[in-house]
């Protein structure tokens, strides 16, 4: 069966049979394990909401600003395949009670950072003890659920509640910005983590493997040697052009990234299966996971900055927008799942994508007038609900198109792609918006500017919105106009792709069963 999603017997430490049916000890479980789904998913989006006011406060770069934004997903999506084997040895709950106590600690050093790169620097300890809770609650979501409709609506709920976590995020960071300052959404994980700490040991069995392979340090030393260079470089072209400096990094991380790939091919325990690769399905499905979070990812970052620094608003109002929009994924996250079980799962994700499409090709249309609003909010709601399709059915369908005994490997790999794109979508459409701005914006500033000015204004409309008052009349309009179309080629750009996919899931992705078919 296509959708067998069980992991490796020995794996999991019960007399059940694979195939029973859970309990109220399994769903209690799963609601448990929905807690550092929720603090993750708010994670990633209060933090848009904060930009502006940490422009003022922090003085951030825009390019400091982007790695504010993503150097937690980075470490995230570097260290999720090794945090997946550790817990393999040590045990998938001691690994996530250690995981979340990390996470509070960061969390309370993020909302006290003094500096740019202090935040930073947290924000990357927030994406290493991250690595340490995704694998462990997707990994015991599949030791829990065995039956695989209950698997596949387990794996529905997480999402949604991952998509839960996306709308408040901005309400709630919105309301505790106002009240307080950019730094109090951060303490909400302590809480959190404290109730997780506390119930794990009642509710979660520990799940661990006695003949787990072994960490292979350098794979993941050369696959952050492969990752982060071409960020970087990315980053660079975006805000100076076609440099050496960014060609010369993006030319080292595609070189680490063929010696990490011709490591996993020799390795006797690789970090990476690489003949999984071989299974189209397995294949087609990260593609669409890995795409369809860059998408959304960096529509995310930018429509916060849309309705802030362009619509007005204030950040509680803001993220009331944002939140209203991310029920959209809620309700993709739990029909697509139900939707399976009597549609291919390939035309269910195709169906969806080409609702998101069409969400994002309303974003390319929107402008700086009053009906601007409305638009992004519906098409970034349509965009969220073929995010959490892809979220709910994507999982799934990745480790089942597996072997079962290279289940493991495909569960990390499903979120090692999930995470990774959400990071590359805040870069890589963040830079692409910036560098549209930053060549409208040349031929709109006047030649007596201030050079300190000029340089603010260029950099960004947040930055050029912190210097406002000091600016000519009609300047400030002129940048919101340039984000604005930044914004809209952004969203061209999603469009483009998210056409493409629902093309490939649909082609490639036919053939495969119905959730519990035979």
């Amino acid at each position: 069966m296509i959708f067998n999603c069980d992991t490796d017997p020995a794996t999991v430490q019960t007399k059940t049979p694979l195939t029973a049916k859970a309990g109220m000890r399994e769903w209690s479980g799963l609601a448990l394990l929905a807690l550092p789904t929720l603090l993750l998913g708010f994670d990633l989006t209060f933090l848009p909401l904060t930009l502006p006011a940490l422009a003022i406060d922090l003085q951030p770069t825009s390019t400091q600003a982007l790695w504010i934004m993503d150097a937690s997903g980075f470490m995230l999506g570097g260290f999720l395949i090794i945090m997946g084997t550790l817990g393999d040895r040590v045990g998938r709950r001691k690994l996530l009670m250690i995981g979340s106590a990390t996470f509070a600690a960061a969390s309370a050093t993020a909302a006290f950072s003094t500096s740019a790169e202090m935040l930073i620097g947290a924000r990357a300890a927030l994406g290493l003890a991250g690595a340490t809770l995704m694998p462990s609650t997707l990994a015991l979501i599949s030791n829990l659920f065995t039956d695989p409709r209950q698997r596949a609506l387990a794996f529905g709920i997480w999402a949604t509640v991952f998509g839960i976590g996306y709308a408040l995020g901005p309400v709630i960071g919105g309301y505790l910005l106002e009240r307080f300052w950019w730094g109090a959404a951060f303490l909400l994980a302590a809480p959190i983590v404290g109730l997780l700490l506390l119930v794990a040991p009642v509710l979660l069995p520990e799940y661990r493997t006695p003949n787990s392979g072994r960490i292979d340090v350098l794979s993941v030393a050369v696959s952050l040697a492969a990752m982060l260079p071409v960020i970087y470089g990315i980053k660079q072209v975006a805000k100076y052009g076609l440099v050496p400096n960014a060609m010369v990094a993006i030319a080292a991380g595609l070189f680490f990234a063929v010696l990490f790939v011709r490591r996993q091919r020799r390795l006797a325990d690789p970090l990476i299966e690489m003949s999984l690769f071989g299974n189209r399905a397995f294949s087609v499905a990260l593609i669409v996971l890995l795409v369809g979070l860059v998408a959304v990812g960096g529509t995310m970052l930018l429509a916060t900055q849309y309705l802030q620094l362009v619509a007005g608003y204030a950040p509680f109002a803001a993220g009331l927008w944002m939140g209203l929009a991310a029920l959209g994924m809620i309700a993709g996250g739990v029909s697509a799942p139900l939707a399976a079980q009597c549609i291919r799962p390939g035309f269910v994700i195709a169906g969806s994508l080409v609702l998101s499409a069409m969400g994002y090709l309303m974003l390319a249309k929107v402008g700086d007038g009053a009906g601007g609003v409305v638009a992004v909010v519906a098409g970034l709601a349509l965009a969220y609900f073929g995010n959490g399709a892809i979220a709910a059915l994507g999982t799934d369908l990745v480790v089942g198109s597996a072997p079962p005994e290279k289940a493991g490997s495909a569960s990390a790999m499903s979120e090692t792609v999930q995470d990774l794109g959400v990071s590359l979508g805040i870069a890589f459409l963040g830079s692409l918006a910036t560098a549209i701005y930053r060549r409208t914006m040349l031929d709109r500033m006047p030649d007596n500017l201030a050079e300190e000015s000029r340089e603010a204004v260029s950099d960004s409309l947040w930055a050029a919105s912190a210097i406002a008052p000091e600016l000519p009349a009609g300047l400030i309009q002129e940048a919101q106009v340039a984000f604005v179309a930044g914004f809209n080629g952004a969203a061209i750009f999603n469009a483009a792709c998210v056409t493409v996919l629902a093309i490939l899931a649909a082609v490639v992705l036919r053939h495969v069963g119905t959730i519990g078919a035979p």
